[in-house]
């Protein structure tokens, strides 16, 4: 059962706010999310502002509800592209196997040396500052590390009795990867991807923050991070909301994974 899980339940319930959160901000942000009020400038949490305001007075709990959006939907959808790219390759290596798994897993290590922040850091500078650069940096950072998963785990099935059957009815290589080996190495990236959610946010934010994600005035956790610091000591409202709800988000996805883990039996 699902509730024998802290970690699944807990995880799981703070997503769900989350993004019951985001998606309804139009409608239940208190002001738009450019609104200034020049004369209420870092004020602390009022009746009126209820968690305070920025540096031109704009509301920090319109603005954090809707820098929800772009975060959960940068960390969905890098993870998403890394998925597509690192999951067939993480495939045809363990499925071949021989000379083609060695070249491809050089490649795969020889990308896995950099860190995922700077090897996003050195596609986006390639490409310049923009959210779907951002998106396209961070999924590519991380496919490598989907596909060594992929390849571990579908190198100990390449000998299994049910593919060396459909070897022998004369399945296609193309069937024999995603219709024998995909479905049974599907709960390890499961909660590899749930677990890779968090940290895409957290390098979405963190390109943000560079100047490198998502750029005024949008809404956004790390963009509002960045604008806040040098206000700190006036007011660490627009620091601490923003840095809160990142942290809760990235907290939620790695429990909500480990318990994902724990229920699938994954390692």
């Amino acid at each position: 059962m699902m509730w024998r899980s802290p970690a699944l339940v807990a995880g799981g319930a703070i997503l769900i706010v989350m993004v019951a959160l985001s998606l309804s901000s139009p409608w239940i942000a208190p002001y738009p999310t450019t609104e200034q009020h020049m004369l209420h400038r870092l004020k602390a949490p009022s009746g009126q502002f209820v968690l305070g305001t920025d540096q031109y007075g704009r509301d920090l709990l319109s603005r954090t509800l809707a820098g929800a959006r772009p975060a959960l939907a940068l960390g969905l959808g890098a993870v998403a592209l890394g998925l597509a790219l690192g999951v067939p390759i993480g495939l045809a290596a363990g499925y071949a196997g021989g000379r083609f798994d060695d070249v491809v897993m050089r490649v795969v290590d020889a990308m896995l040396a950099f860190p995922a922040l700077l090897l996003a850091l050195l596609i986006i500078t390639a490409l310049g500052a923009s959210t779907g650069h951002a998106l396209l940096a961070i999924g590519i950072a991380n496919a490598p590390g989907v596909a060594r998963i992929v390849r571990s785990a579908s190198l100990a099935l390449r000998e299994a009795e049910f593919v060396l059957a459909a070897r022998v009815r004369g399945e296609r290589h193309v069937y024999v990867m995603f219709g024998e080996i995909f479905p049974n190495v599907l709960a390890p990236v499961i909660v590899e991807a749930t677990l890779r959610v968090g940290f895409a946010i957290m390098a979405g934010a963190s390109l943000s923050f560079l100047g490198f994600g998502v750029q005024p005035p949008t809404a956004d956790w790390g963009l509002m991070i960045r604008e806040a610091r040098q206000y700190v000591f006036l007011s660490p409202w627009p620091l601490i909301v923003p840095g809160t709800a990142l942290a809760v988000t990235i907290v939620a996805f790695n429990l909500f994974g480990d318990g994902l883990r724990d229920r699938l039996g994954a390692t």
